[in-house]
């Protein structure tokens, strides 16, 4: 009962897309195999008699599963117990805890963004940061599973975080007091020049007329409803339902593919197409731009790329993740289940996201973050990951090379901006650039056929 109550939600919800499969669609194993699991069970048994204590035989059969997932990719992964529970909190939108969204790199837990608002953003933690210890306790070398697990409690409770951050010379110490992390999925402001502003902060569920209901809303703000522009900031959006970021460029998109999902199966295999969840472009003959970092991953991906593609709207920022592959959830029994990489996406164009992430048309620096240089050496995307899947189209390595040529655009320090009263240079630019373009000359051409 558990692991179909959770199916049904991750068909919703899930941080990387995940996508509900049958155990119908798992291999068979395959003759040949005999010899290699001969060779596992030698060394089990030969554990099992001569180690210097005894193990028990959940511990190695545990470890041994661990090992065969951790051999594939980063996203692969054996749960059940706490880490099927945890996996149910995250689906059910709302936990306990510090807010962050981090990975293991080298034995170390990285961060790779706190989610806005959260305690981890209000105490100043921010992506690329290191954490070492947990109450004073070293966590470097051990599982991220029982990192995550630590940091997680009640609300009202208290942990303090050792923190290295690439660049300080000494680490840092912070006490962060755990919250019910609830992220308002979409929020949305009308800004001076009749520009709207809608910001998608995770692809949860109906996140597709979440977006809709806050059209609406800032057309109501608008004076005669004239809207001049709309900024889709994607950015730290790690990902989620992949059937609302097919709903969400569906309410910009009248025709096409908006993003194709291939796997070794048949059944893995599924084209989605515009107009199968909303009809028309909502915001029809309104120039559009989506802001794109880092941290924008999976779900977001698909948003931009396929805006992107039908050039219905103008990327622009920093190079994004590069996670373009899809999770099934197989259950195992009543009380675990396996969390595999079972395809592959991409986008209209016919190109994969995977390692190279989609590249903004205009790329802009987050100019008001005044450790913008530290962050940028020291940034984690997909390619970054240990055993990451290689982009099968074979993408090349000066691709993925940013242009170190200085911009004449970008100039000011954080302190100039700060001084102006900017906090948020990317989402000022896009603004600006949207205040004294025409609908003729951004993002309104004919889509590529």
């Amino acid at each position: 009962m558990k692991i179909a109550a959770l199916l049904r939600s991750a068909a919703l919800v899930t941080a990387v897309a995940l996508i509900p499969a049958t155990t119908a669609t798992m291999a068979q194993v395959d003759g040949r195999a005999g010899p290699e699991f001969a060779k596992l069970f030698a060394v089990f048994q030969r554990v099992k008699a001569s180690y210097v204590e005894p193990v028990e035989d959940e511990v190695l059969i545990r470890g041994a599963i661990d090992g065969m997932l951790a051999a594939l990719d980063p996203h692969s992964a054996y749960l059940d117990g706490s880490d099927l529970e945890r996996l149910e909190t995250l689906i059910d939108g709302n936990y306990s805890g510090l807010g962050l969204s981090v990975v293991m790199e080298d034995g170390a837990v990285k961060v790779v963004s706190p989610f806005k608002g959260s305690p981890a953003d209000a105490v100043g933690i921010k992506a690329g940061d290191f954490i070492t210890h947990l109450d004073g306790k070293l966590i470097y070398g051990g599982s991220l599973d029982d990192a995550v697990a630590q940091m997680r409690g009640p609300s009202g409770t208290s942990i303090q975080l050792t923190i290295f951050r690439p660049g300080r010379e000494e680490p840092l110490e912070v006490n962060v007091k755990r919250g019910v992390i609830e992220l308002e999925p979409v929020t949305h402001e009308f800004a001076p020049g009749n520009i709207g502003v809608i910001t998608v902060n995770e692809f949860s569920a109906d996140v597709g007329a979440d977006v809709f209901a806050a059209w609406q809303a800032i057309l109501k703000q608008a004076p005669g409803g004239r809207i001049n522009g709309l900024v889709l900031d994607l950015r730290n959006n790690p990902g989620g339902s992949l059937d609302e970021s097919v709903a969400l460029s569906d309410l910009f998109l009248t025709e096409g593919r908006i993003v194709s999902q291939r796997g070794r199966a048949r059944g893995e295999t599924i084209l989605y197409d515009a107009e199968t969840v909303y009809r028309g472009d909502m915001a029809e003959g309104v120039p559009m731009i989506v802001l794109i970092n880092a941290g924008s991953a999976s779900a977001s991906e698909i948003v931009a790329g396929a805006l992107q593609d039908h050039r219905r709207a103008l990327i622009m920022g920093e190079r994004s993740f590069g996670k373009g592959s899809v999770q099934s959830l197989l259950p195992l029994g009543t009380d675990a289940a396996l969390k595999l990489t079972t395809a592959r996406y991409f986008t209209p164009a016919g190109k994969s996201v995977q390692e190279g992430g989609i590249k903004p048309d205009i790329a802009v620096p987050q100019l008001s973050d005044p450790d913008m240089a530290l962050r940028v050496k020291y940034q984690t995307r997909e390619s970054d990951l240990r055993g990451h899947l290689i982009n099968e189209l074979g993408i090349k390595d000066e691709e993925l090379e940013a242009d170190k040529s200085p911009d004449p655009r970008f100039q000011l320090t954080a302190a100039q901006l700060e001084e102006q009263g900017v906090k948020d240079f990317q989402l000022h630019y896009a603004k600006e650039t949207l205040r004294r373009t025409t609908k003729s000359t951004v993002a309104l051409r004919s889509p590529k056929r």
